[in-house]
């Protein structure tokens, strides 16, 4: 079988099926991907260029779309020369949502094409009206959100299959393209995402075990997507009550979703300036490799994890795998992995004194919350463990490449 994998940031979403497959000799793979990705890959990539940016006369809410018109573009004229040598792929999986895929059906007509899909915008019900409570948009802010869907709509149409990682996701996307979109999660390596009861964890001269008084938090960047400025509140809070807790941060000092603030402050400095806070127990640590990530959660009393009604992050499956409390937003996303009471504990997005009091429980008595734990990593084990989610994913594959998935 011939796969083809398309993802602007290869490997992606796409590194576990592509590791669990390396090495087959009946399994020839290539992958497309941005010139300037510098992700290493362990399979030949082809790098594609777009020629230009977007135009600045373009009507606004087109901006997004013509992005998705010329980095497809790009995809399709870099693999002109790979057909003209002979590659004909039995299956393309592409990351939607970008453009990296929208063409590459018309220079393979008889490829499958099975993208991977993890959001569809909608202007109010979701993530863009949940931080202003459902106020109405503007009407230029209505067109750009529904146009942001166009690339997708066109992986949609042109799709043999589809694949999205959660049920919560699924959900955003139009009714009459769910039956042909199966959810399969990536999956968890739960292997090295383990409880660690020994670990130590260092943060210049400080160093801490489990049990400590630890507060963890991990995004991609601190923006109120991820509910950075109610766990700051939280945190100011909590500060006063647990003087003695300590806040270990993991991410950089950006806007990874969402817009960013019209002062032009990150919200970092904003909240620094803001808040009355103990600089001197919140530990920024930027970007961190993986080691990092879990050692930290290992030791973490509790994991703060909170998202408006968006794409769920590993980090917090990740969290659980290693055995850590979760206290998360009572949001759509994270309710479908999170019972509350059962293995995590879940606070309304909007109260961080609610959060602040959590913590301060969980501080208080440790031990109480153990159960909790341990399911944690237990759901991660049943549910989400990348060694079984990669079989049934190179199933699902191999059932849309040879069409017997297109006639069950």
């Amino acid at each position: 079988m011939r796969i083809l994998f398309v993802h602007n940031n290869f490997p992606g979403q796409y590194a576990r099926i592509v590791h669990h497959l390396k090495g087959r000799r009946d399994i020839d793979m290539l992958s497309g991907s941005l010139a300037s990705n510098k992700q290493p890959a362990s399979i030949k990539r082809v790098g594609y260029t777009p020629h230009r940016e977007a135009r600045n006369n373009i009507h606004p809410a087109l901006s997004y779309t013509e992005t998705s018109v010329i980095r497809g573009q790009a995809a399709y004229t870099s693999f002109m020369p790979v057909k003209a040598k002979g590659f004909y792929p039995d299956i393309i999986l592409a990351h939607s949502g970008f453009g990296d895929g929208i063409f590459l059906k018309d220079l393979w007509p008889k490829a499958k094409y099975m993208p991977y899909f993890e959001w569809y915008y909608h202007s109010y019900g979701s993530d863009s009206s949940f931080l202003n409570h459902e106020e109405k948009k503007k009407p230029d802010a209505e067109l750009k959100i529904r146009m942001k869907n166009t690339a997708i709509l066109h992986d949609l149409a042109t799709m043999d299959w589809g694949q999205c990682p959660t049920e919560f996701q699924k959900s955003q996307f139009p009714p009459q393209f769910r039956e042909r979109i199966s959810v399969l999660h990536d999956g968890v390596d739960v292997d090295y995402f383990s409880p660690g009861d020994t670990t130590t964890f260092t943060v210049g001269d400080l160093v801490f075990r489990k049990g400590d008084p630890v507060i963890t938090y991990i995004a991609r960047g601190m923006e109120p997507y991820r509910g950075f400025p109610q766990f700051m509140e939280a945190v100011a809070i909590l500060q006063k009550s647990r003087p003695e807790a300590h806040v270990v941060i993991i991410g950089e000092d950006r806007v990874a979703y969402g817009t960013k603030r019209p002062d032009g402050k990150t919200y970092k400095e904003w909240v620094l300036e803001t808040l009355s806070l103990d600089e001197s127990r919140i530990h920024f640590l930027g970007r961190q490799p993986l080691r990092t990530l879990r050692d930290a959660l290992r030791v973490s009393a509790a994991h703060v994890y909170l998202t408006v009604p968006f794409v769920l992050s590993w980090s917090m499956m990740e969290a659980m795998s290693t055995g850590a409390l979760i206290v998360g937003s009572d949001t759509e996303p994270v309710r479908e992995i999170i019972k509350d009471g059962e293995n995590g504990l879940l606070v309304p997005f909007f109260e961080p004194e609610v959060l602040a009091g959590r913590l301060s429980d969980v501080l208080a008595d440790q031990a109480r919350y153990v159960p909790l734990r341990e399911r944690a990593r237990e759901h991660m084990l049943e549910r989400y463990d990348m060694k079984d989610l990669t079989k049934q994913y190179f199933s699902l594959i191999e059932r849309v490449a040879n069409g017997s998935m297109l006639t069950a």
